[in-house]
C-alpha cells in the first residue's frame, strides 16, 4: 500500500523526518532573506564588500594633491632659504673683505704717517741739538771784561785757537812799556811817524805790519785792543817766536 512514497523515505523514522524538515524550512527562509531588499542578515550570513562612493575617492585625490603642494611649498622655500642663506654668506663674505682691506689700507697709511713723523721729529731733534750745541757754545762762550785785563785774556784765547804762542806775562809786559795800557796811544815822533805810518793801538803796531799779519775771526782794526794784540803776537811769533821772547822796541 506505500509502494508510491519516495524509496528511503520509509527507512526513516519521526525523528529524523523532523529534522529534515527543519532543514528544508530554514532553506526556504534564507533564499527568501536573500531575495528581500534591505533585509536583515542573520548571525550566519557572509559580510558582504560595501562598494567606495565617488565622493570618498575625490576627496582622497583632493587630500593627497593638496599633501603634495604642501610638500612643494616647503621644498620650495627650503631652496629659497637656502639660496637666500648662500647669498646673505656671500655678501657677509664680500663685505668681511673689504673690511679687512680697508683695515689693511687704514693701518699701511697709518705706518706710514707714523714712519714720516718719525723722520720730521728726528729731523727736528736734529736740528734742535745743533741749535742747542750752538746755544750751548754760546752759553759757554766767555765774557771778557772791556779792560786790560780782559782784552789780554781774550787775545790768548784767540791765539791758543789759531796756534799763536805767547802767555799772559808776555803781553802784559810789552804793552805796559809800548802804550801804557792805553788802545787809543799813537807815536807821532819815531821815524815810522816821519815816514807816515806811525805805530798805533795796545802793542803799537804800524799799518802795514797789521795788514800783514792781521788774524781772521777779529776785527779788520788797528785800533780794536784784540785785534791790535793778536796781530802784534803773530807778528812777534813770526820774528821772534813769541811775544815773551820781546823785551824792547820790536
Amino acid at each position: 500500500m506505500f509502494s508510491s512514497r519516495t524509496p528511503g523515505l520509509s527507512r526513516l523514522n519521526k525523528t529524523q523526518k523532523a529534522s529534515a524538515a527543519g532543514i528544508a524550512a530554514a532553506g526556504v527562509a534564507a533564499l527568501t532573506f536573500s531575495l528581500v531588499p534591505g533585509g536583515n542578515a542573520t548571525a550566519d550570513a557572509e559580510p558582504q564588500q560595501q562598494p567606495v562612493a565617488a565622493s570618498q575617492v575625490a576627496w582622497k585625490s583632493a587630500s593627497d594633491s593638496a599633501q603634495a603642494s604642501a610638500v612643494h611649498a616647503i621644498i620650495a622655500k627650503q631652496h629659497t632659504t637656502a639660496d637666500s642663506s648662500a647669498k646673505a654668506h656671500a655678501a657677509a663674505v664680500k663685505a668681511a673683505d673689504k673690511d679687512k682691506a680697508e683695515a689693511a689700507a687704514k693701518a699701511k697709511a697709518a705706518a706710514k704717517a707714523k714712519a714720516e713723523a718719525k723722520a720730521k721729529a728726528k729731523a727736528a731733534e736734529k736740528r734742535s741739538g745743533k741749535a742747542t750745541t750752538a746755544s750751548r757754545s754760546a752759553e759757554r762762550k766767555p765774557v771778557y771784561a772791556n779792560n786790560l785785563d780782559g782784552w789780554i785774556r781774550e787775545s790768548l784765547a784767540i791765539m791758543k785757537a789759531k796756534g799763536i804762542p805767547g802767555s799772559y806775562d808776555g803781553l802784559h809786559r810789552n804793552i805796559l812799556r809800548e802804550s801804557s795800557g792805553n788802545p787809543s796811544a799813537i807815536n807821532n815822533w819815531d821815524i815810522n811817524a816821519q815816514n807816515g805810518i806811525p805805530s798805533k793801538g795796545l802793542l803799537q803796531v804800524i799799518p802795514p805790519t797789521f795788514k800783514a799779519y792781521h788774524v781772521s775771526g777779529t776785527p779788520n782794526n788797528i785800533w780794536n785792543p784784540v785785534s791790535n794784540i793778536v796781530a802784534a803776537a803773530n807778528y812777534a811769533a813770526d820774528k821772534y817766536g813769541s811775544m815773551d821772547n820781546v823785551n824792547s822796541a820790536y
